[in-house]
């Protein structure tokens, strides 16, 4: 049922009930129907099965058993290495996922705990959780509406309903049904919607709707939905299967291979275990979370706060960004840009004063506090603080003409009236509508109606709120004050033009966007010509083809229709929560990718479901932050556009090092796989795949993370969400940077076991985790030469360079890393080589790009071909 199109005594006969309320009797039978006013959380998820799924990932259950069949085969340092990675990633993501969506426990706070009703005839105090449909409650200024109610009584009431409505203006609430019509939310005037609250009067209302069916109840469900996954944890997930399978796949072909060889099994598990071990680049789960932690750090500084760590990556791959106008688009401050003077108009008692300005200054509630700050109505403050830069101070003008009256605005006249004392009588100003006051100008003013009419048009065609002034002298008091002895006869001053401007950052981080190849789309609650009005003067809408929907014409379009106008909407005004949902389900069903922005308790559906949901940081609610994935500290849009920018610096570091890893992975399964094929023994043991997956990988991986932008970076387009890891010939570089290097550890193997030296699995071992080093500082640029960007442009890399080399040379070089790794010391002239034949891929990939960037192709690394190798005869030494 409508309740608000219908009258207070059918709404009374729909819900079997009275002004005097329910009996306790009824109450009791209806809350057993109905179930308690409170909100309900369908989703919530225990500890354990939180634990659980960390660890359902195919790439850990593939570690667990690598580790457990190492426990089986003596191998118990490589077991251990392996369960503390997992434990480690378990952990970071139990965490994340446990402080993931705390949305349900803000919305449930927003409920009030007690409620005065009427049971029996006679007023007492419940809790809200009791409260059911027809039950009348009591509300006063201060109170929270604990329950949806129809109003059936109502003493200048006023409800702050901005938290569900985003409305930023107290709403005057009556008791009288509206005519027929669609109504959103916010002009729904005779009903009041759970967890909103009382600012001024008070009320008797029937409730007509108790928990998940209130509005804020359907709130609850809308964001009770899986999280939304995004584009890295998708490609993410999907690289893990396909590297589990290739892992299983490579060590059961090995094992396979030989045992047809009649080679010892035991052994032969042991290479296959390896090669698996190799084939999982285990330090990327720690190297993406540690590379967003930094990029959330980063964006903290920018003051965009990350509450959703995968979400940082999401900001390079948003294709629109939907954002609220008031505060964000805009300063967040009515101002008055015109004021237009009907021509010679003279009131006595003001002397020479300008009419209009002293209008503004009296007319209005609006007042400093102690500290000097305004208070008041936003639209009030802008016309006293417009009069008082213009010397018209309302405190000096009240002194002079102090306030008699006033007749308080209301929706119906749409008017204010103050009465002041003059020294020539009472002087009566009317603030209001400009087609309210049309019907009471003097007859000597009815000829100018056609042109007053035509200027307030024009203003409002622009997105102006007009308000409008007339006046007139009483010699006395009237007796009786009302609008049909007052507000009549008046002399039309003049309007003001009121907006809240754009901000001038905001203008430019809308063509930053437009470069970057996101489409901006302003979502607000203002009316269609305002909200198309600065949509043009910030440049989001820029052609006749982009368009401006409200909330009633979304409604009447289907599906169908919808979908095929969502890309070229850039505007929806009057919009209600579940319409901002669709808007995004659209958009998404068109393979987009969208950044949505908002304040309210309404806002919240729109911001879980959002591939990325951004919260204001001063004026949203804590529903809204806690559904977003990030938080503007500042409101300002211009940090979203910043945000984007680290986001898409940070997917292209996160591409680095998948590159990098994958590659070395690549290099480690050549070498093990190839090298037993050829006739030469196991290259590496399980202990120096570990070695290299977390120290050789994981520092330089990490250094990675601080690389700067890449050129041009906000003017490309963003990334492809369908698209995988592997596109732009990314798949290429891995298999050919990994050959590359397995081929030269290889050849360095056969080499040094021609040569008869002992040292040769150190060697080969030595050659792997230089080459990757090589590889690391290679590829700081997919396009531009290291010599170009700067040696010194990431210094983390050098150190971590630095660090890994003497590292490995420690293992090399002191006796307790020979026991732990199995390890020899090398020779300087074999040290020597080593690094000689590690500087192959460095080079290899700088001529590459040099290559690359003349033709205008993407870097692809060639096949390589291996050294000579050599014959499956020749004796092999054992190391020492």
């Amino acid at each position: 049922m409508d309740y608000f199109l219908t009258s207070v005594a059918d709404v009374a006969a729909e819900l079997a009930t009275s002004p005097a309320g329910l009996a306790a009797a009824t109450a009791g039978q209806r809350l057993a129907k109905h179930g308690p006013n409170q909100l309900a959380d369908s989703h919530q998820k225990t500890v354990w099965q939180l634990v659980l799924h960390q660890l359902s990932d195919v790439m850990i259950l593939v570690l667990l058993a690598a580790a457990g069949v190492s426990v089986l085969i003596g191998e118990a340092k490589s077991a251990y290495v392996i369960l503390a990675i997992v434990v480690l990633n378990a952990v970071v993501g139990f965490v994340q996922e446990f402080r993931a969506d705390k949305a349900m426990e803000a919305l449930q706070k927003m409920a009030a705990s007690h409620a005065q009703v009427l049971r029996d005839g006679h007023a007492q105090q419940v809790p809200t959780t009791e409260l059911v449909p027809g039950d009348v409650v009591l509300l006063e200024a201060g109170n929270v509406i604990p329950a949806d109610v129809r109003f059936l009584e109502t003493h200048a009431l006023k409800v702050d309903e901005s938290s569900l409505t985003g409305e930023s203006s107290n709403v005057e609430k009556t008791a009288a049904a509206l005519p027929a019509g669609e109504y959103p939310l916010g002009d729904r005037l005779n009903l009041g919607y759970k967890g909103t609250a009382v600012t001024n009067g008070r009320a008797v209302a029937y409730v007509v709707a108790t928990g998940m069916q209130t509005e804020l109840g359907k709130i609850a469900v809308l964001i009770q939905t899986a999280e939304v996954v995004t584009p890295l944890q998708k490609r993410l997930g999907t690289l893990g299967k396909r590297l589990s399978v290739a892992a299983l796949a490579v060590g059961a072909l090995f094992f396979g291979l030989g045992c047809l060889r009649g080679e010892p099994w035991e052994n032969l598990l042991l290479v296959a275990i390896s090669l698996a071990i190799a084939a999982l680049p285990e330090a990327l789960p720690a190297l993406v979370t540690i590379s967003l932690a930094l990029g959330a750090g980063r964006l903290m500084k920018s003051h965009a706060l990350m509450r959703k760590l995968p979400a940082v990556e999401t900001l390079g791959s948003v294709t629109y960004i939907c954002t609220d106008k008031t505060g964000t688009l805009t300063l967040n401050r009515m101002t008055v840009e015109e004021l237009y003077e009907v021509p010679a108009v003279k009131l006595a008692g003001l002397g020479d004063r300008n009419a209009l300005l002293t209008a503004l200054a009296l007319n209005t509630d609006a007042s400093h506090d102690p500290a000097n700050h305004w208070l008041g109505d936003s639209t009030e403050v802008a016309l006293a603080r417009y009069a008082e830069e213009k010397a018209y101070a309302r405190p000096a003008l009240e002194a002079q003409f102090p306030r008699l009256a006033e007749l308080p605005f209301d929706s119906e006249r749409k008017c204010m009236t103050t009465l002041h004392q003059t020294p020539q009588g009472v002087l009566v100003l009317t603030k209001g509508a400009a087609g309210s006051l049309y019907k009471q100008l003097t007859d000597s003013q009815q000829g100018r109606l056609a042109d007053l009419t035509r200027r307030v048009d024009a203003q409002a065609a622009q997105g102006y709120r007009v308000l409008a002034y007339g006046a007139k002298m009483l010699p006395v008091l009237p007796p009786d004050l009302t609008p049909a002895t007052v507000e009549t006869d008046l002399t039309f001053l003049g309007f003001a033009s009121l907006i809240d401007p754009p901000r001038e950052e905001a203008r430019q981080a809308v063509a930053a966007c437009k470069a970057a190849g996101i489409i901006p789309v302003m979502i607000t609650g203002d009316h269609k010509l305002t909200a198309k009005a600065i949509a043009e003067k910030l440049g989001i809408i820029s052609s006749k083809d982009e368009l401006v929907l409200t909330g009633p014409e979304l409604t009447a379009l289907d599906a169908p229709a919808f979908a095929a106008m969502v890309e070229h909407v850039r505007v929806y005004a009057r919009v209600d929560p579940a319409q901002k949902l669709r808007i995004i389900n659209a958009l998404q069903a068109r393979h987009q990718f969208v950044a949505m922005t908002g304040d309210g308790v309404n806002d919240a559906p729109a911001l879980k479901n959002a591939d990325i949901g951004i919260a204001m940081g001063i004026n949203g609610t804590e529903v809204a932050k806690e559904a977003a994935a990030m938080i503007l500290l500042d409101d300002d849009f211009a940090t979203i556009v910043e945000a984007v920018k680290h986001g898409r610096r940070i997917y292209d570091n996160i591409l680095k090092f998948i590159r990098y890893l994958l590659a070395g992975s690549v290099g480690e399964i050549t070498t093990l796989f190839f090298a037993p094929l050829l006739g030469l023994p196991v290259t590496l043991l399980a202990i120096h795949i570990l070695w290299i997956n977390f120290i050789t990988d994981g520092l330089p991986g990490l250094a990675l993370a601080y690389e700067p932008s890449e050129k041009n970076s906000m003017q490309r387009p963003p990334v492809d969400p369908r698209q995988t890891i592997f596109a732009d010939g990314l798949g290429w570089f891995i298999m050919g940077a990994g050959l590359l290097v397995g081929g030269l550890t290889i050849a360095m193997q056969a080499w040094a076991i021609r040569q008869g030296l002992p040292h040769w699995q150190t060697m080969a071992f030595t050659v792997l985790c230089l080459s990757q080093l090589g590889l690391a500082l290679a590829i700081r640029s997919r396009r531009e030469s290291i010599f170009s960007i700067g040696l010194f442009s990431n210094k983390p890399m050098l150190w971590a360079v630095a660090l890994t080399v003497a590292l490995h040379l420690l293992i090399i070089y002191v006796p307790f890393g020979n026991r732990l790794f199995s390890t020899q010391r090398l020779t300087v002239s074999e040290l020597g080589i080593t690094l000689a034949v590690s500087s192959v891929v460095f080079w290899a990939v700088e001529l590459q790009k040099l290559i690359a960037r003349r033709r205008g192709a993407p870097t692809v690394l060639p096949l390589p071909v291996p050294a000579a190798l050599p014959s499956p005869t020749a004796t092999v030494p054992v190391p020492a």
